[in-house]
């Protein structure tokens, strides 16, 4: 089991954690510009008082058709405000598949590092992991940021190739030093993916789950959501908040969302009906 704890002592497993998404982007697909600069610092504090478990802080946009932003770029946005958010007494995760972004972030306080690229894009990122014993989120995505979302097709099956994926990248960062317990699997909603290959994966996440590890799932806001909808990004609360509770009542241990207020309670409630049990 992953050695992630929420500030209350709870560990990743005992019950879901919610992840509040912090974007210090200009182009994120639903809030880049939001949350530059001190607005980063003032959203993080949001995001703690709303209940946050951990917080998730990216300086590189991955939507779709996005292009890659090099790490001293990265650290540019980073670096006046990351220590600030770090102090306000929350985990906080590094979202980069950079490994010198990755150790410079651990470096100041962050306790997890989630790389999209399942520690694929940066050939240090394993090792980096590996020495630090932190937790590290490996994620499927089919082919790049740029590219994933034409026409993705998997012959073997979505869910089957997502598992044989992580499966393979478990190994992999195993081979590099990385301990069991530090790991948690994400199936990658939205990263190359049609509807119906999200709605299959939430739907069968207990396959993956199946390979003994926590899974974290990030539906918030996402294309598909709009595409059952009809609403635009900023205005995709209510599915947000229903994948987020589905992906629970399917077996995740942790979900990736913009809207912590809203999300928190309906988790702890989902959480509740699954456990027959609460606080």
């Amino acid at each position: 089991m992953a050695t992630l704890k929420a500030p209350d002592g709870t560990r990743l497993g005992e019950r879901p954690f919610v992840m509040g998404v912090l974007n210090v982007t200009p182009d994120s697909f639903s809030d880049g510009g939001d949350f530059m600069g001190e607005a980063a610092v003032d959203r993080a504090q949001a995001l703690a008082d709303a209940g946050a478990d951990v917080i998730d802080v990216g300086a590189e946009s991955t939507r779709p058709g996005s292009e890659g932003v090099p790490p001293e770029e990265q650290l540019t946005r980073l670096s006046c405000v990351f220590e600030q958010i770090v102090a306000i007494g929350l985990p906080v995760s590094i979202d980069t598949m950079s490994a010198t972004v990755a150790g410079w972030a651990l470096e100041r306080g962050a306790v997890m590092v989630n790389d999209v690229s399942a520690c694929r894009a940066d050939p240090g990122m394993a090792a980096l992991v590996a020495g630090r014993g932190c937790p590290v989120v490996l994620m499927h995505m089919l082919g790049q940021p740029g590219t994933m979302q034409r026409d993705p097709s998997y012959p073997k099956g979505v869910v089957e190739e997502v598992v044989a994926f992580l499966r393979g990248r478990v190994r992999a960062v195993r081979r590099a030093g990385v301990r069991s317990e530090q790991v948690i699997l994400d199936p990658g909603i939205g990263f190359g993916k049609t509807v119906a290959h999200n709605l299959e994966l939430i739907r069968e996440l207990r396959k993956l789950k199946g390979l003994g590890y926590p899974v974290l799932v990030g539906p918030s806001r996402k294309w598909f959501i709009g595409q059952i909808t009809g609403a635009p990004a900023r205005e995709r609360l209510a599915g947000s908040v229903a994948t987020a509770v589905a992906s629970v009542l399917a077996g995740a241990d942790m979900v990736r969302v913009h809207d912590v207020a809203e999300t928190v309670p309906a988790v702890r409630v989902a959480s509740a009906i699954m456990r027959g049990a609460w606080p």
